[in-house]
């Protein structure tokens, strides 16, 4: 078939790309049975329906959550039950909260639920209400819930409106069980298969806005046009009134992480003054703002500093000397508070969550705290915090301090060398996704894209490093996930899916490292959604392509078209930004060959057309105003030019890793019984590692394992792997403390609390916060040489787990030398009775008496700046 767009022909049968489940045409994507055709440059036309609509099955899933905790039963065990089509109102039976519900049906093939259909969900609760009255508390699987801190019942499932996200549950009234009649029965009724978020697009999109003030774009190839445009359209949608970046169609507001990855890629140049009030509006007492995260955001997140990085590319863009001083300001500050409160001096690593990756059970094992989070060190982040220290060493040479620069220079090399060390897998060929663990930290082998990319455009990883990560990362027929494997019975949105953002960052990593089919394969990527959707989705489920399907979604979403932009500007025409200029450096895959034009490309005070003709990624002349010339413009050209870039038609090709979208299996639930460790089979799992103090002590294929003896602590995890290979994270360690370890109460050595809260230890426990035992002073004594642990068991129920800003923070001396720093992130909204454990600070001790000092010094202040509170109940030593 030949379609004629714009005057030109293509055969159909001639794809950009094609696998077996999407192909890119000059002038469509199909993607059986849609198709997205290209009417002109500013028209999309696409009959896509996501196919979550219509096919949900009746037999559903789900399981009860107290104050919106995983605390019904273990992970894996659910209620099933199956709902008959023929009646509008419908009922379980009721349930007994703990005692799973069996109640699935065999239906005919092909049979769906009806959307709409009315369903109520009862569980008797009265076991816990008569065990509040009668003990104060109730037990559950998750542990004691105090009366006090008792402040719901949700419901959790498989088929929307509800959801596996437990952490939100609390955000979502509907999913709430109440118990309205005193009868000690709580219930809901549910609209099944019904949405509670955009789920739907607009098949079709015609440009109705202005853009002709930003660079245009032609390319002789459809799809490549419309797609930019309409990216260039969405742009000018994400700009709120207040000239401040909209993060998307359904997000509101300024996002630190979204503006900055976003000003990175293209808003930079294409709206330098939004780009900059964006960022100020991202900044409290000198420092930067970690606006989201776990356990109360910094510093259990850190990767506030690619704020620095837009910082500087900002700078480059503009050569704004203000910016480029009060920028410094701003960076440095929070550079240093991080230094002290999240650097790890033994791996050289910074600690905090992983970039972008901001939501806890979605890339990290359900049994990690936020205080495990914090202590984790991951890929990502660290590459930003490199970054972030390289970029403060930069602008601190220009801005004559050649001290302060060597400082920040030294920091980066050292993170640098930390990533290389710890993370860097050579079996694998690419990165592991994060350092994890309590007392002895291991490497997860899982690849994780955004980090990955950023090691190769920051060249942490060197030349011969960049083309085997691209060459050996693995990659899904979609495009790339965020993680890969992927982690069993979590729903779509970091797990299992793909972000374009991220995929743009990836193949802007394959163009510098030289790797056409994988820049091909990310481009089309790209393409493939923005076409089908007609809009720029913030991402989509990995194993079929479909927006629908992931927890939260949002179109016009700003970096996912400021990466379609990008794709345009800084990867096919290779425009780079430099402090003193541009470069240009195209990468045109052999499938994107012909001539191009870009109009109207503003630089400092020059105004640039550019035509680019030919493909590869080597330049056979360069022509600036009809001259031959370096690939270079300087920072001091003005006026209106001619560029004109003529490629050498060279094919570069490169091997990529494509992958099935693959699962692991789940973490084993190991517990200690009679001196061995046991756990339930895993299902898949054909063999078992024994890890011992971070070390491998043992494989099996049983489900039981002998524990040793020792006078010091042993800390033993297992993991589960499949017969692809697949691996488990880590279970959950079990810590067998030995002989050596002391129990130490606060209320002995600071003000005893008067607040009524239960479940501490000893006669009491006591309140820090901003005014209230501000210093600690704790003598202890240790009977020999060794390195020890430190833990504090605290609660902080000033917020919920994943949301919020109050994690409080403080710093451990000895002799007035600082150790390390504690972590007690938030717990629960109104959870004071909720206890749990900070981070672990290691330090070697001699023999003899010492005084811990807890101290809040002025780098420990959070982002909340006011509320810096915890209850502390005893503090532990353990010998190591």
């Amino acid at each position: 078939m030949i379609a004629s767009i714009s005057g030109q022909t293509f055969a159909q049968q001639l794809p950009i790309w094609k696998n077996e489940y999407f192909a890119i045409f000059p002038d469509s994507v199909v993607q059986k049975p849609f198709t997205a055709n290209i009417i002109s440059a500013n028209q999309i036309s696409s009959n896509y329906k996501s196919p979550d609509k219509g096919n949900i099955n009746p037999s559903i899933s789900f399981k009860f959550s107290i104050n919106g905790k995983d605390n019904e039963m273990a992970p894996g065990t659910d209620h099933h039950f199956t709902i008959e089509n023929n009646l509008p109102n419908q009922a379980t039976p009721i349930l007994q909260f703990g005692t799973p519900l069996n109640a699935i049906r065999n239906l005919p093939d092909n049979t769906f639920l009806k959307p709409g259909t009315l369903l109520t969900i009862r569980v008797n609760m009265n076991p816990m209400l008569k065990a509040f009255e009668q003990q104060g508390f109730y037990n559950t699987y998750g542990g004691k819930i105090f009366k006090q801190d008792f402040k719901g019942l949700w419901v959790a499932g498989n088929t929307t409106p509800m959801f596996w996200d437990f952490d939100n549950l609390i955000n979502r009234p509907e999913l709430q069980l109440k118990d309205n009649d005193g009868d000690g029965i709580f219930e809901t009724t549910l609209s099944m298969a019904t949405s509670t978020h955009e789920k739907q697009i607009d098949a079709n999109w015609t440009a109705t806005k202005d853009v002709a003030a930003f660079p245009q774009y032609k390319s002789g190839i459809p799809i490549s046009d419309a797609v930019y445009n309409l990216a260039m359209e969405e742009m000018v949608n994400a700009i709120e009134p207040d000239s401040t970046f909209r993060t998307g169609k359904e997000w509101a507001g300024v996002w630190t992480r979204d503006i900055s990855y976003s000003i990175i890629l293209s808003m930079a140049y294409l709206q330098p003054q939004v780009a900059k009030n964006s960022l100020l509006r991202k900044v409290k007492n000198g420092r930067i703002v970690q606006d989201t995260g776990t356990g109360g955001a910094y510093p259990c997140s850190t990767d506030r500093m690619i704020w620095a990085v837009a910082a500087w590319e900002l700078y480059k863009v503009t050569g704004d000397k203000d910016w480029l001083q009060q920028a410094y300001n701003i960076i440095k500050n929070s550079v240093d508070d991080d230094m002290k409160n999240a650097y790890d001096a033994q791996t050289e690593l910074v600690k905090g969550e992983s970039s972008f990756l901001d939501w806890r059970e979605q890339t990290y094992p359900k049994w990690m705290q936020p205080a495990d989070i914090y202590e984790s060190e991951a890929l990502g982040t660290n590459a930003v915090h490199y970054q972030a220290n390289k970029v403060l060493a930069q602008m601190a040479s220009l801005l004559g301090k050649p001290n302060v620069a060597g400082l920040y220079s030294a920091n980066a090399a050292g993170i640098k060398a930390g990533i290389n060390q710890q993370l860097w897998l050579a079996d694998k060929g690419y990165y592991g996704q994060f350092l994890y663990g309590r007392n002895y930290k291991i490497v997860s082998p899982r690849s994780e894209a955004l980090g990955e990319a950023l090691c190769v455009l920051f060249d942490i990883a060197d030349a011969e490093k960049q083309k085997i990560i691209l060459q050996k990362t693995p990659v899904t027929e979609y495009g790339i996930n965020c993680i890969f494997p992927n982690i069993p019975g979590i729903p779509p949105y970091h797990n299992n899916a793909v972000w374009p953002f991220v995929e743009t960052y990836w193949a802007m990593a394959a163009a510098k490292a030289g790797n056409e089919t994988s820049l091909l394969k990310s481009i089309a990527a790209i393409y493939r959604p923005a076409a089908l959707f007609a809009t720029n989705k913030e991402n989509f489920v990995a194993d079929n392509g479909d927006y629908s399907g992931t927890v939260i979604n949002s179109s016009n979403m700003l970096w996912s078209l400021s990466g379609n932009l990008a794709i345009v500007h800084k990867i096919l025409f290779g425009i780079g930004f430099q402090a003193d200029g541009i470069s240009f450096a195209p990468f045109v895959p052999k499938a994107l060959a012909g001539k191009k034009s870009l109009t109207n490309f503003k630089y400092r005070q020059a105004v640039l057309d550019i035509e680019l003709e030919g493909f590869g990624n080597s330049i056979k002349s360069f022509l600036l105003d009809g001259k031959l010339s370096a690939p270079i413009i300087k920072d001091n050209l003005k006026g209106h030019h001619h560029i004109k870039i003529v490629m050498a038609n060279n094919s570069p090709g490169g091997k990529i890793n494509v992958q099935q979208n693959l699962f692991t299996p789940a973490v084993p639930l190991v517990q200690l019984e009679n001196n061995s460790l046991t756990w339930p089979k895993v299902d898949g799992a054909i063999s078992y590692a024994i890890i011992k103090n971070g070390k491998l002590a043992g494989t099996t294929i049983n489900t039981k394992y002998p524990t040793s003896t020792s006078a010091q602590l042993l800390e033993y995890q297992v993991l589960a792997t499949d017969a692809k290979g697949m691996q488990s994270f880590l279970s959950e360690p079990v810590i067998i403390p030995g002989n050596n370890t002391t129990q130490y109460e606060f209320e002995a050595v600071a003000e005893k609390s008067v607040l009524p809260y239960k479940g501490f230890t000893g006669s009491g426990f006591s309140e820090i916060s901003t005014t209230k035992n501000t210093a600690i002073s704790m003598p202890i004594e240790v009977l020999e040489n060794g390195e020890y642990s430190i833990q504090i068991r605290y609660a902080n129920g000033n917020g919920p787990i994943n949301t919020e800003n109050k994690c409080a923070i403080r710093t451990l001396k000895i002799q007035d030398k600082q150790i390390g720093t504690f972590v007690f992130p938030q717990r629960g909204r109104g959870e004071w009775s909720n206890w749990g454990w900070s981070n672990v600070v290691k330090v070697k001790l001699p023999k003899g008496k010492h005084v811990l000092q807890i101290t809040f010094d002025p780098a420990n202040a959070n982002m909340n700046g006011a509320i810096n509170e915890a209850m502390f109940d005893y503090l532990q030593l353990i010998r190591l």
